[in-house]
């Protein structure tokens, strides 16, 4: 298995990841593959998702999921995305990571 580059567990340590509870979601004009998604993570966050093409508006509203909540703000297509949720992209199409059993929104991923 080819993997990254190692990280010490100092920067890992650094990161900060949340369960999320996603509010909201709308298109992005001119973007074929993002969404604009409104997520609970103890407040609510904007969070931009290049998942349009894997799931529709209707079937992303009302989950719990899990957002990096600390990463650096990133503009795209006119629109800041101030977290990054985690999905695995493979053989059975696009999954979104999310608890086992329901969670409360903002709670710390350890």
């Amino acid at each position: 298995m080819e993997t990254k580059e190692q990280i010490k567990y100092e920067d890992f340590a650094k990161l900060d990841f949340r369960i999320g509870v996603i509010k909201e979601v709308s298109d992005i004009g001119g973007a074929d593959k993002l969404y604009k998604i409104i997520v609970n993570v103890g407040e609510d966050i904007q969070i931009l998702s290049g998942i349009k093409e894997s799931f529709t508006k209707e079937e992303l509203v009302g989950k719990q999921i899990v957002v990096l909540v600390n990463l650096e703000p990133r503009k795209m297509k006119g629109e800041v995305s101030n977290g990054m949720l985690l999905a695995v992209e493979g053989e059975n199409g696009v999954n979104l990571l999310k608890p086992e059993n329901i969670a409360n929104a903002g709670e710390t991923v350890k």
